[in-house]
């Protein structure tokens, strides 16, 4: 089964805030994840990202795919 990194929402209406999960493709979105490995709280004016560089790279080597928007999120935080 593919493995996926992706955002899961939190927060509560019109506040959000996520956490940059690894899951199962075919997991719901804020359903069940394997780990968390950071999080994105877009509020602020300037975004703030946080993520686990070690298990980022862990699970990349292992095949997990980020999504467009975790992809961009990933570049963000290492400029």
């Amino acid at each position: 089964m593919p493995v996926k990194i992706r955002l899961a929402r939190g927060g509560r209406k019109k506040r959000p805030f996520y956490r940059i999960v690894v899951a199962h493709s075919e997991a719901p979105r804020d359903g069940r994840f394997i780990e968390k490995i950071g999080t994105y709280n877009p509020l602020p004016e300037k975004a703030q990202v946080a993520i686990d560089k070690d298990r980022l790279d862990y699970w990349l080597q292992q095949g997990a795919k980020p999504t467009d928007t975790v992809k961009s999120l990933i570049g963000k935080q290492r400029d």
